[in-house]
């Protein structure tokens, strides 16, 4: 078959709710016309995915204080960044910004905390906050709170939370070269035990940490495996004092291409454009609203600001979108 024809079988698979083989992505990483594949990784979006902006906002309710040693986080203790640190952000403090977010129209509302894992005592504290907010606002919520087992993820669920967020970060193959306090195989267990609690799974990561498109078409496939139901996927901010500070930052070129070839591995998943974004062109970020991503992270990442709400709805009305 020629480059039309394989592009044509593609679109076809994609609007099927097939995702493209190994072959066919490693085809598709290498085809000059990235237009035209963001095209087809486009329609692809909007088949499964409809036009409205699939939206959510995370609260920092941990800060720093982690143990672990991933390369890339400024929270991490054993790395110099200034980070503020504080254990527990102020109910209040969470209640006003759940309440800010529900009035802009936001759809999904997660606590997001640093460290291995949030212990029960702790835990029991976040949940007393989740039974607020599920009282309170018709947020959607969600939590990220480390390697939880089943049995502390049935109390979040029991205090509203609807879906857990784990990151798997990079693929197989890389983690290790990146992270030794924790392995892909302790995500998958906490993965694993979120879906046992009847929960849904937010799991994508982060590109740019130094690996290959290849690495990158890995790892959409091992989220295709586990058939996640929402994938994240945030571009490396070399945040200074980690150790991946002076790592080159990919081009735009590449993210686009990235988005498009995770839309082709993962039809009918939710695709969600976060942290990392601000540094691209208004040009890039349309192209990648248009050309496979659904969803948005809006407001803080956690150590860093994002666009504007005002930015992101003008963003969405460029790109055809509802908000």
């Amino acid at each position: 078959m020629n480059d039309k024809e394989i592009l044509a079988t593609i679109r076809e698979k994609g609007l099927r709710g097939e995702g493209v083989t190994r072959e066919e992505a490693a085809w598709a990483a290498e085809f000059k016309d990235l237009d035209a594949l963001c095209e087809v990784a486009g329609e692809i979006a909007r088949k499964w995915q409809g036009t409205e902006v699939d939206s959510c906002s995370i609260v920092n309710a941990r800060s720093g204080l982690c143990g672990e040693d991933c390369k890339w986080c400024a929270q991490a203790t054993r790395h110099h960044t200034g980070c503020e640190t504080y254990n527990f952000i102020d109910e209040k403090e969470v209640l006003a910004a759940a309440g800010a977010n529900d009035e802009a129209g936001i759809r999904k509302f997660s606590l997001v905390t640093s460290g291995r894992a949030v212990n029960k005592r702790d835990l029991k504290k976040f949940c007393d906050i989740f039974r607020r907010l599920s009282a309170e606002t018709d947020l959607y919520l969600c939590a990220s709170m480390g390697l939880l087992d089943e049995e502390e993820m049935k109390m979040l669920k029991e205090a509203g939370v609807k879906r857990y967020h784990c990151n798997m970060e990079t693929s197989s193959k890389i983690f290790p070269t990146l992270c030794s306090s924790h392995t892909p195989d302790d995500k998958r267990r906490t993965i694993a035990a979120a879906r046992k609690a009847g929960m849904e799974v937010c799991s994508g990561g982060i590109i740019g940490m130094g690996e290959s498109m290849a690495d990158r078409v890995d790892f959409a496939f091992e989220l295709a495996e586990l058939d996640v139901d929402s994938v994240p996927i945030n571009i490396l901010n070399p945040i200074p004092g980690t150790p991946l500070e002076h790592t080159p930052l990919i081009s735009e070129e590449e993210v686009i291409r990235t988005v498009a070839l995770f839309r082709l591995i993962m039809p009918t998943k939710s695709l969600r454009f976060a942290g990392g974004r601000m540094r691209l062109s208004h040009a890039s970020m349309l192209r990648i609203m248009t050309g496979g991503m659904n969803g948005v992270l809006m407001g803080d990442m956690l150590t860093t600001v994002s666009n504007t709400i005002a930015d992101d709805r003008e963003l969405f009305r460029e790109a055809g979108l509802r908000f």
